[in-house]
């Protein structure tokens, strides 16, 4: 966890992930408490290596912010390049369901109804409130004329 001191030693991974993913990763094997703490340890400072160094790219290719590209580069720099293909898989996965999820957000996508139908709808409602307002005018004309006779 992060303390209010912006101390970059007090910044690590929450143990409760860690252990969730030793746990799915090795569920017969018990892991001794320090050892869990050392897989912490060695997470936080590979997170660290990776993001100074995909940092260092973005800077040098004069962007202000960390790409997906910056950190496989990053990746490939620092001598970790057959994780890259792995990491371009998880990469895609994590835009799929993003995808996913703007398009489950989206009102037209939850009405179920197709685009050509909502559009049928719309103009449909234009007619009726051109209509409506034909009869509102002539309505407002004979109420108009007959209050000043």
């Amino acid at each position: 966890m992060a303390s209010s001191s912006g101390n970059d030693d007090d910044l690590t991974i929450p143990r409760a992930a860690i252990n969730k993913m030793i746990k799915e990763t090795l569920p017969n094997v018990r892991v001794a408490n320090d050892a869990r703490e050392l897989v912490v340890n060695c997470c936080t400072e590979f997170i660290h290596l990776i993001s100074s160094e995909a940092n260092e790219i973005c800077n040098k290719s004069e962007k202000k912010t960390i790409s997906p590209e910056h950190v496989i580069n990053a990746l490939e720099s620092l001598g970790f390049a057959s994780y890259i293909t792995e990491v371009k898989d998880v990469l895609q996965e994590c835009k799929t369901v993003a995808l996913k999820k703007r398009k489950a957000s989206s009102r037209l996508e939850n009405l179920g109804i197709p685009e050509e139908e909502l559009l049928r709808q719309q103009q449909e409602l234009f007619a009726k409130r051109t209509r409506n307002a034909g009869v509102l005018d002539l309505t407002a004309r004979i109420v108009y004329e007959s209050a000043v006779v």
